[in-house]
C-alpha cells in the first residue's frame, strides 16, 4: 500500500476476525509506533498486548470495572466480553515523565501518535483495526489494573484482527472551514 493511499483512506474497521496479527505483523506494528514524534525521547507511551485466551484478563478487570460502579448483571457481562471483539487488544497508555521541556499534554499526544502508527501499521499489512476508548478508558481503577500510575492515562484500546469483511472507507471530510491562513 503506498503512503498517500494509507493516509487517505484510513478507516476504522469495527469487525474484526481470526486470524489476529502474527508476531512478525506485531513487532513491525510496535517499530512503526516507536516512531512517534517524541520530545527529549522520553518514550512516553507504553503497550500492553492481549491477544487469545488473554483478552479474557482484560475482560475480567472491565467486569470488574463495571461491577464497582453499580452495573447491572447484564452490563457487567456486556463488559466482560468487550475485549473478544478482536483476536487481539492493544492497550496503549501515556506513561507521564515530569519534564521542564515536554509539557503532560505533549506526551500524550506522542502516545497518541503512537497509537495512530499502531493502526495505520496495521492497515498496511492488510490488517483492521480500530481505536476504542470510552469510559474504561478513563477508570482510575482499570488505569491502576493495567499498570498506569496516578500522573498516566490510558490513550487508548486498539483492536487488531483481520476485517471481517472489506473495511468500509468513508468519504472525505469537508475541513476548508476549519482552516485559516495568515
Amino acid at each position: 500500500m503506498q503512503a498517500l493511499e494509507l493516509l487517505l483512506t484510513r478507516s476504522s474497521m469495527p469487525r474484526l476476525i481470526e486470524p489476529g496479527p502474527s508476531k512478525q505483523q506485531l513487532d513491525l506494528l510496535l517499530q512503526a509506533a516507536s516512531r512517534a514524534p517524541d520530545h527529549a525521547a522520553l518514550t512516553p507511551y507504553q503497550f500492553a498486548i492481549f491477544a487469545g485466551s488473554a483478552r479474557q484478563q482484560l475482560g475480567e478487570i472491565f467486569r470488574q470495572a463495571a461491577e464497582r460502579r453499580n452495573k447491572s448483571d447484564d452490563e457487567q457481562l456486556a463488559a466482560s466480553q468487550l475485549p473478544l471483539r478482536a483476536p487481539t487488544v492493544i492497550v496503549v497508555s501515556m506513561a507521564y515523565q515530569p519534564h521542564d521541556k515536554v509539557p503532560r499534554d505533549e506526551q500524550f499526544a506522542s502516545a497518541a501518535c503512537a497509537t495512530l502508527l499502531l493502526q495505520q501499521a496495521a492497515f498496511a499489512q492488510n490488517l483492521g483495526a480500530i481505536w476504542r476508548t470510552g469510559w474504561f478508558a478513563e477508570d482510575n481503577w482499570v488505569k491502576e489494573q493495567l499498570g498506569c500510575a496516578e500522573p498516566d492515562a490510558i490513550v487508548g484500546f486498539l483492536y487488531v484482527g483481520t476485517p471481517a469483511v472489506p473495511t468500509p472507507i468513508k468519504p472525505m471530510k469537508d475541513i476548508a472551514s476549519n482552516i485559516r491562513y495568515w
